[in-house]
């Protein structure tokens, strides 16, 4: 009985304590300035030509709470916090009985955030959950009830919430999702809306159908039970029939926010960018975006669309500076947000060549070396085997050239040469030019039999198309405070990682693979545009079993394009082309009004014509190889 009482005064203390507590908080809030409720956390993004293509968290016209639909106000404030005009920033016993059962089903089942404590996460741009941040939200909603009346803050969170696509507060969400004024929706729409917030993503009308239909119902029966909604306007909710807009007012991209988000991404990676712009009041982001280049790449992946579950993804960058131009990480945002360039891992084929014929060159090889084509099992490390095939089962049975190779993407000439330089070798080059994925040592990585990342692909891609220097590719290029002062600006740094001429060499060969004088036992892989090019480029494919990629570059621009499947199953061949077309009309969209420049030959390279296929010297031949001076003497003399 002593235990129990002393448990009881120990508990009456620590209440009391607590109590004391809370109240030298809200007292310290009260006295601490009040959070620009309109301008925090508001951030707009601009194109490589400086023009405003997207705005979050906050609009330019801030819609009063007077001008919101009553109907929807009600819902959201049942649905999300049912006793906000009870409590001040927290419901005690919702957290309570969400400790309850969070406790009893042995994982996080719910939450209890209060539409304060929501608001003030609006008002971050990052979502860490550390107890450093927990204690620093918790502060931040006692101080935003201290100086606002439950009106304000409701007002700046339905201005703030996030709905899913994109979207930031509750009148872009009706225009968008509706095409109407957030003051004459609809109580299905109005509904709608005050489900989406929960899981912005998964529960709004466009991006999964399914969720969204089982969470109106939810929202819906809550709202009856709760008697908001009567029972004759509940049996009247027709969901199924619901007609969806999902437009946006400007820059109407379906791929634009893959590119935003991947701008976000960076954001919160810049070390020296305030986490929190509650008094800072907001951002302006400068990015590499060029939009004429992101526009010609979506209405080309549109034009070329297959309805199917398959997907593609695509990025454009500067070789000059490293910047992402465009990129587009799935066929459509509004359906999915996975975004294949930045978060995806595929195999990447052939299009690792390159790479592997770089690294033979720069170990003693030439344009003109010669392997025999030919079914061939490798022997290797206690006595394992390895029997790669040629696309088609197709071999010449005879020996080619490394550039026939390389046009062909012969799988035999490409093991014989890995294995022949060492496997550390090309795990270096790769290195070298600034992939950052770990990479084993073994035959099949010559043929690309290795996931990576897309974006991370296209940085060592683009040591090869700036002529050897590595750049490390990046979306934002100046962050200014809302007043216009400088905060952060990319510096860019090259670092020669390729030797100029041997590059130079592989750049050429690539352009082979379109090339009509290559035409033998097998055809050239790209041969299906030769003819369409406008500009010179370098150009590579790859095929997987599940994936198809196209790499091509010039001195102006790198664009990596790959089709596949989420799930990694089969993709129909049709992709192959698909890509290709979606390339071409992108690239020369691109390059439509640009000189057909190309890299500059280096002193100590020499021009030799040469049997495309045989690699021997042959003076009638229209076709020239590529050596570094000297070197072309071996097959001359």
């Amino acid at each position: 009985m002593k235990h129990v009482k002393r448990l009881f005064k120990i508990g009456v203390l620590l209440g009391i304590i607590g109590i004391v507590v809370l109240i030298g908080l809200y007292v310290f809030a009260y006295f601490t300035d009040p959070i620009a409720l309109n301008t925090a956390n508001s951030y707009y993004i601009y194109d490589s030509n400086d023009n405003v293509i997207y705005q979050g968290s906050n609009n330019s016209e801030w819609v009063s709470l007077d001008n919101i639909d009553s109907k929807f106000i009600e819902y959201i404030v049942s649905v999300e916090d049912k006793h906000f005009y009870q409590h001040k920033g927290f419901d005690i016993l919702r957290i309570l009985k969400s400790l309850y059962l969070n406790m009893r089903a042995g994982k996080i089942v719910g939450g209890a955030s209060s539409i304060s404590q929501q608001y003030v996460k609006n008002l971050f741009l990052e979502f860490d959950q550390t107890w450093e941040r927990k204690i620093e939200e918790a502060f931040l909603t006692i101080r935003l009830e201290t100086h606002y009346s439950k009106k304000e803050i409701l007002e700046g969170y339905l201005n703030t919430i996030y709905f899913g696509q994109g979207i930031y507060g509750v009148k872009d969400a009706a225009q968008y999702y509706f095409n109407k004024d957030i003051s004459d929706i609809t109580i299905e729409q109005a509904i709608t809306l005050a489900g989406i917030p929960k899981s912005p993503n998964n529960y709004n009308p466009i991006s999964n159908k399914d969720s969204y239909l089982k969470r109106v119902k939810i929202v819906a029966n809550f709202l009856k039970d709760n008697e908001i909604i009567s029972e004759e306007e509940f049996n009247a909710l027709n969901f199924n029939d619901l007609e969806v807009y999902g437009k946006h007012q400007n820059n109407n991209l379906d791929t634009l926010m893959y590119y935003q988000d991947a701008v976000i991404a960076e954001l919160k990676n810049i070390k020296n960018i305030p986490k929190s712009l509650l008094d800072d009041g907001g951002l302006r982001i400068y990015t590499n975006l060029d939009i004429d280049a992101q526009t010609a790449m979506e209405n080309s992946i549109k034009e070329n669309n297959v309805d199917d579950n398959n997907q593609i993804a695509s990025v454009i960058v500067n070789p000059n500076t490293g910047g992402v131009m465009a990129l587009a990480g799935g066929k459509n945002y509004t359906k999915s947000q996975y975004n294949r360039v930045t978060q995806a891992k595929r195999q990447v084929g052939s299009t690792i060549k390159p790479f592997l014929y770089y690294a033979a060159l720069n170990n003693g090889m030439t344009s003109a070396s010669t392997f025999k084509s030919e079914k061939t099992s490798f022997v290797f490390g206690e006595n394992k085997t390895y029997t790669p095939t040629n696309y088609g089962d197709l071999y010449g049975n005879k020996d080619i050239s490394m550039a026939a190779a390389l046009a062909y993407s012969d799988n035999i000439f490409a093991v014989k040469t890995h294995l022949f330089l060492g496997e550390n070798t090309l795990v270096d080059t790769l290195k070298t030019c600034g992939l950052k994925e770990s990479l084993l040592p073994n035959p099949s990585l010559a043929l690309g039999a290795k996931e990576i990342n897309m974006l991370d692909y296209a940085t060592a891609y683009t040591s090869l198309a700036s002529g050897g220097l590595k750049r490390d590719l990046f979306f934002i290029r100046r962050i200014e405070d809302i007043n216009g002062n400088k905060i952060y600006e990319r510096t860019i740094e090259d670092t020669r990682v390729l030797d100029e001429s041997i590059t130079y060499i592989v750049n050429e060969m690539m352009t082979n693979t379109y090339n009509y004088n290559f035409v033998d036992y097998y055809s050239p892989t790209v041969l299906y545009l030769n003819g369409k090019l406008s500009h010179k480029y370098a150009l590579k494919s790859g095929t997987t079993d599940n994936d198809y990629w196209l790499s091509g570059y010039n001195k102006n621009a790198l664009m990596l394009i790959w089709a596949g499947n989420d799930l990694n199953e089969e993709t129909p061949k049709t992709y192959s082309k698909i890509i290709k077309n979606i390339w071409l009309d992108t690239m020369e969209t691109i390059e439509k009004d640009m000189e057909d420049v190309w890299y500059t030959k280096p002193d100590n390279v020499v021009a030799v014509p040469m049997d495309p296929i045989t690699g021997k010297y042959n003076t009638k031949s229209k076709n020239l190889f590529y050596f570094l001076e000297g070197t072309e003497l071996a097959y001359i003399n």
